[in-house]
């Protein structure tokens, strides 16, 4: 189950074995796409529940399930889960290793994307000429705008046609979407943030490789308040292998394989 830079790295991995043959799941053909270009012998796109997962494993003699998705898609990661469980085969995680939150006066940790709307509208009270930042994906874009005007926001997310029109949908300005592929620079964010008059960041704990530090950083340096939404507590697992540690991962695939 793929669709992060994570999966894309274990499927590269995995496509030079010849006896390993791999079909990724993402929701997206982004996603997608990057699966086939990693290495994937096949894709199915689209977001799939307990029976379809199961339909899957049956249908194409499945052995082992690598879950992963990114750290937020807990239902997915649930699904997954049972399926493999209702099918008797493996399943293994990949858990994106969490980073160590800096102490600072302007980072504000939250439960929910709708907690993160409240605290931003708090701040935004004492500026509100100025816009705030949003740096958490699409799919969650409208529980903000639920609390705080569209034209007060500034997102920036994958330059896919989807994402571009639910940001518009929504109502967020064209002249508000920055739409850019891949993880940047503390540098690069600063002078993002410093362009749009940003006066409250929104973005979520995705770890290193969803590029979380250089986005506190940045917002830090500039003493921007920056809001950061905590991931979703994954049920814990009894008998499942979860990995933190993505060369023991591929080693356990391989063993398994």
């Amino acid at each position: 189950m793929a669709g992060t830079s994570d999966a894309v790295h274990i499927i590269d991995h995995l496509s030079k074995h010849e006896d390993i043959e791999v079909i990724a799941t993402t929701t997206t053909k982004y996603g997608g796409d990057l699966a086939v270009s990693a290495g994937a012998d096949e894709i199915i796109v689209g977001r799939l529940g307990v029976h379809e997962i199961a339909d899957l494993i049956s249908v194409n003699k499945i052995d082992l399930l690598v879950d992963a998705t990114h750290p937020f898609a807990s239902e997915a990661s649930i699904n997954a889960v049972k399926a493999a469980h209702n099918s008797g085969i493996k399943y293994i995680r990949y858990e994106r290793p969490s980073i160590e939150i800096p102490k600072n006066e302007n980072v504000f940790e939250v439960l929910s994307f709708h907690d993160a709307g409240i605290k931003a509208l708090e701040l935004m009270n004492e500026n509100p000429y100025a816009r705030m930042m949003y740096l958490a994906g699409v799919t969650t874009l409208r529980q903000i705008t639920e609390i705080i005007k569209p034209e007060l926001i500034v997102v920036r997310i994958l330059p896919m046609v989807y994402s571009i029109k639910k940001c518009i949908e929504i109502g967020i300005p064209s002249e508000n979407i920055i739409a850019m592929q891949g993880t940047f620079s503390k540098e690069f964010n600063k002078s993002i943030m410093k362009e749009y008059d940003t006066c409250v960041v929104i973005t979520k704990e995705s770890g290193e490789s969803g590029g979380t530090p250089s986005k506190i950083s940045a917002a830090i340096e500039l003493k921007i308040p920056i809001i950061l939404v905590k991931r979703p507590i994954m049920p814990k697992l009894e008998k499942e292998m979860v990995f933190s540690d993505m060369e023991y991962l591929l080693k356990s695939v391989i063993d398994l394989s």
